[in-house]
């Protein structure tokens, strides 16, 4: 018996496969790269269309190759040029060259002046990363991300610090090996990161010391001990983030990438 004649018309289309469904649903999710990059400031779409074709801009760690590509801005890790690109909003984080005679404190009950009188409203939430002692001048983070001030504070990530500190005497020439090498405090041994000799002149020198402690004092301790007492003391980096030609007193926002390489630093 023939069968009976159809026309294609009248054929059902078949629903789509569930696996062919999720994958166009994944390609419309997320924004799209030069829409995302314009928007952290990195350059106008068109730059940022440039510097894909350049080979300069990668996600989560492989090289975009195509235009268009799209990208979630909370989940994937974006870097031009192999600096990460921090792409959050909904917080914010500042850098603030305190002056000596600063508490590190965003309120005091004997109406000394603290680090929450110099950034004010600026941002709901703000807390210090660490401290500064009210005697040491320089660099210091303010932000309303919890875990990234955790993590910078934690003595696990080990966040490298960079101080200069004007003594008193001459350096010995020994000393950035002793100092590598550890010397014994009241609470226990501290090695630094790096030690060198940046000027000396009428009896005075200064010096520059990076280290990951962050015990009480520890930079005054450590150089006392040795022999070098400071006189001055001012945090120029912590971590990426340095402190540059911030005048005294003064607070700026973080760069995107700056953010993004803080980021790096404590696995974030």
């Amino acid at each position: 018996m023939d069968s009976a004649p159809y026309d294609d018309a009248d054929m059902e289309l078949a629903p789509p496969h569930p696996a062919d469904r999720a994958r166009s649903e994944a390609a419309e999710e997320g924004e799209r790269l030069q829409k995302v990059l314009a928007r952290a400031g990195v350059g106008s779409r068109r730059v940022v269309e440039n510097m894909v074709d350049q080979g300069r801009i990668s996600v989560n760690g492989a090289v975009v190759t195509v235009q268009g590509m799209r990208v979630d801005p909370l989940r994937d890790r974006i870097a031009v040029d192999g600096s990460r690109i921090e792409l959050r909003d909904d917080t914010v984080t500042y850098a603030l060259n305190k002056p000596a005679g600063v508490i590190t404190a965003m309120s005091d009950d004997r109406n000394r002046p603290t680090v929450g009188d110099m950034v004010g409203d600026l941002a709901p939430g703000l807390v210090h990363v660490g401290r500064l002692d009210q005697d040491t001048e320089g660099l210091l983070l303010v932000t309303n991300d919890g875990e990234l001030a955790h993590r910078l504070a934690h003595p696990s990530y080990e966040v490298k610090k960079t101080y200069l500190a004007q003594v008193s005497g001459s350096v010995p020439r020994d000393l950035g090996r002793r100092l590598r090498a550890g010397v014994q405090l009241d609470d226990g041994p501290v090695k630094v990161d790096s030690f060198r000799l940046v000027d000396t002149h009428a009896g005075q020198s200064v010096v520059e010391v990076v280290l990951h402690e962050g015990r009480k004092h520890i930079v005054r301790r450590l150089l006392a001990a040795v022999g070098l007492p400071v006189s001055r003391l001012t945090r120029t980096a912590v971590g990426p983030v340095r402190l540059e030609r911030m005048r005294s007193g003064s607070i700026r926002r973080l760069t995107r990438a700056e953010l993004g390489a803080l980021a790096d630093t404590v696995g974030l």
